[in-house]
């Protein structure tokens, strides 16, 4: 299968980033935008004003009455203005190996926020 770049549209503007990210990590627009419409958990961005939501991989089993997993798939995000008009601006996507911590800010890998920070798509980490 072969990458294709995702489309900007009046709904979502795609970073180079993402998708770079998404061939990295092999996922599709649909699956990054599934994660945004129907997120496990939402939590605050590490860059201001964004915001990170995440979806498992799937479920493998339930524990104490839990559902488990044993990877998840984060999008970091900013969304439109607070009048609803705009894009949702996707700034990068990865896969989490394990249940990430809850907490305000999500766990970026290092190298990602790396290069966030050296293409100025992230320059304030709040």
């Amino acid at each position: 299968m072969q990458f294709k770049f995702p489309k900007n549209d009046a709904k979502y503007y795609w970073t180079n980033h993402v998708g770079r990210k998404m061939m990295f990590y092999g996922l599709s627009a649909d699956r990054i935008k599934r994660v945004m419409r129907s997120p496990t958990r939402s939590e605050k961005g590490v860059a201001e004003g964004t915001i990170a939501v995440m979806q498992p991989v799937r479920l493998t089993s339930f524990a104490q009455g839990k559902p488990a997993w044993k990877e998840e798939i984060w999008v970091m995000y900013q969304a439109p203005s607070k009048r609803g008009k705009g894009r949702k601006i996707i700034i990068t996507a990865w896969r989490y190996p394990g249940i990430s911590p809850v907490r305000d800010e999500i766990p970026i890998p290092a190298d990602i926020l790396e290069e966030l920070k050296r293409e100025g798509i992230i320059n304030n980490l709040g």
